[in-house]
C-alpha cells in the first residue's frame, strides 16, 4: 500500500500485491468472503480501485459516469471507530476525481450498522433485489443506495490521498 497519513492509521492504494493481507480483513468481516484470488484479480481490472488501512479496506469500480462500492470490510475489532466513513469518504472522493458522479452500493437489509454508516454519508435507496443474500436466518433483500458526487463537497474526503 502507498501510505497517506490519517487519524485512524494510514489509508493507501492498495494493490494485488496487498490481497492476501485484504482476505484475511474480508473473512473477519463477512459471512461469505472472497478470497485472496479474486480480490487480486479485481484490483487488476481496468477502474478498479481499492483503498486500504491496516485494519480495513474498500473496493470500488468506475465506469464512465457511475462507481459502485464493491466490498467494504472492517475487522470486527476495529468497528465503531470511524474507519469505514475514512473509507467510503476517500473512496467517494476518489471516485469523483476519476469521472464519475454517482456512486452506488448494495447493502444487506438486516444490515443496521451498515445502513447507518450509508444514511449518515449522504446515500438513499433508489432500489432493491429481493432476497438477496444468503443469511442463517435465511434470505434477505439488497437495498441499492446512491450517493451523488456532484453536489455538496461535504462528501469529500477529509484528506485525500496523495
Amino acid at each position: 500500500m502507498t501510505a497517506s497519513t490519517a487519524d485512524h492509521g494510514p489509508l493507501g492504494l492498495a494493490s494485488p500485491a496487498d490481497a492476501e493481507n485484504l482476505a484475511a480483513v474480508h473473512a473477519g468481516a463477512f459471512d461469505h468472503p472472497w478470497d485472496a484470488a479474486a480480490l487480486a484479480d479485481l484490483i487488476s481490472q481496468a477502474g478498479v480501485f481499492g483503498i486500504a488501512a491496516p485494519d480495513g479496506f474498500i473496493l470500488c469500480r468506475v465506469v464512465l459516469d457511475e462507481a459502485e462500492i464493491l466490498t467494504l470490510a472492517v475487522r470486527p475489532d476495529a468497528r465503531r471507530r470511524g474507519l469505514a466513513r475514512r473509507l467510503v469518504e476517500a473512496g467517494g472522493a476518489m471516485a469523483r476525481s476519476a469521472g464519475a458522479e454517482r456512486l452506488f452500493l448494495e447493502v444487506a437489509e438486516d444490515n443496521v450498522a451498515a445502513r447507518g454508516l450509508y444514511a449518515d454519508a449522504g446515500f438513499v435507496e433508489t432500489g432493491r433485489r429481493r432476497a438477496y443474500y444468503e443469511t442463517p436466518q435465511g434470505r434477505t433483500d439488497a437495498l441499492i443506495l446512491v450517493l451523488n458526487l456532484c453536489g455538496d463537497a461535504s462528501h469529500d474526503a477529509p484528506a485525500a490521498l496523495s
